[in-house]
């Protein structure tokens, strides 16, 4: 028998990689073994005996990391025993922003499949975490400035006057973006939306939002719908374009990431001095360093009167609808990984990083032949 192992999560994590439904489904359809950590689904009000009745098996926390087959995880590992079994490591490690995560698993015998690596595929959209997560993190973003924010987002007409709307500048229409584009529409913001990619212009538009943007865009085919690093040119004429819309925006949300670089800087300090007081930015790319130049990742900072949020994980304050989403996202994953006989499935192979203790990611095995 196979065993598929889930232990707790650091004290920072509020979300839960496997529920009880998922325990119930690997039980019974792939015909695994679940042993979890005692406590695993406390901070949701997911008790033991929840886990138990699905079909689960508690055990504690070092059996588990020795024993299992399948080792889940949100996080990144610091006790794993490797010198057991075979294991096979899941997670959301992003190991092509932090490489030296892989060190520790090599020349194991061990695989480990970060599951921000998946393609964006049709085929993968059932797995998406990062869509996911993006999606609700997106749709937190905007709530979480209008806690900041000292004004009101929609127009009021009343008898003492009219209240304007806030104007709204998101920055990035990837999938974050457009759910805080849908977001602050639907609570009545002006919202303008930048984006380096013209194929976001149609989709921005049928939210109700305006769509900026620069001339002299480089695409590149295989960047799988990301953003790609731009001419100085480019950069320049962005800058500048930006600085004009943010100087009357009210609250900023930022989403623009490249995978495995540090973030683009799009708010520098310069365009900080023009923002209008009171005003809000969530920068969600902070864990990479962050769109905005004076961003401190998980950290509010206040600036000139402009209020600054670093959080890349804001979906951690949603922890009982993420962690709906990511358990469906890894029990797909997991399913498909068991089902697969094809040593060259494109899923598998985009985001398996690590292959019996070698290093199978081309763009790991390039960050580690340069350094």
């Amino acid at each position: 028998m196979k065993y598929i192992g889930i232990v707790k999560e650091p004290n920072f994590e509020t979300r839960i990689c496997f529920l009880p439904k998922e325990v119930s489904l690997v039980t019974k359809q792939l015909e695994l073994e679940v042993i979890i950590e005692a406590g695993l689904g406390e901070a949701l009000g997911i008790s033991d005996k929840d886990y138990e009745t699905a079909g689960a098996r508690i055990h504690n926390r070092d059996f588990i990391l020795e024993n299992s087959d399948y080792v889940l995880s949100i996080n990144d590992f610091h006790d794993l025993n490797l010198d057991g079994k075979s294991k096979n490591i899941i997670g959301i490690f992003n190991m092509l922003f932090y490489p030296e995560r892989v060190e520790k698993y090599l020349e194991k015998n061990t695989s480990v499949f970060s599951l921000d690596l998946l393609p964006r595929t049709t085929l993968a959209q059932s797995m998406d975490v990062l869509s996911s997560m993006a999606s609700l993190a997106g749709y937190k973003a905007v709530l979480k400035a209008t806690s900041h924010y000292s004004g009101s987002l929609p127009m009021f007409t009343t008898a003492a006057g009219t209240l304007n709307p806030a104007k709204v500048l998101i920055l990035g229409a990837g999938v974050a973006g457009l759910q805080a584009i849908a977001t602050a529409k639907r609570l009545g913001a002006v919202v303008e939306v930048f984006d380096v990619r013209k194929s976001s212009a149609e989709e921005v538009s049928s939210l109700g939002a305006r769509f900026i943007e620069v001339e002299g865009y480089e695409e590149e085919k295989n960047a799988g719908g990301y953003a790609i690093e731009q001419s100085e040119e480019y950069l320049d004429k962005q800058k500048k374009l930006i600085q004009s819309r943010i100087s009357i925006a009210n609250i900023v949300i930022s989403t623009a990431n490249i995978p495995g670089k540090k973030a683009p800087i799009l708010i520098d300090k310069q365009a900080l001095d023009a923002m209008l007081p009171g005003s809000v930015i969530i920068d969600l790319a902070a864990e990479q360093g962050g769109n905005c130049e004076l961003t401190q990742n998980q950290k509010t900072i206040i600036y000139n009167n402009v209020t600054i949020i670093g959080d890349s994980n804001l979906t951690r304050e949603m922890s009982q609808s993420a962690s709906q989403l990511l358990s469906a996202n890894y029990y797909n994953f997991l399913k498909h990984l068991i089902n697969s006989a094809n040593e060259d499935d494109v899923i598998i192979k985009g985001c398996q990083v690590v292959s019996n203790g070698k290093i199978s990611h081309p763009q790991l095995i390039n960050k580690f032949e340069i350094a």
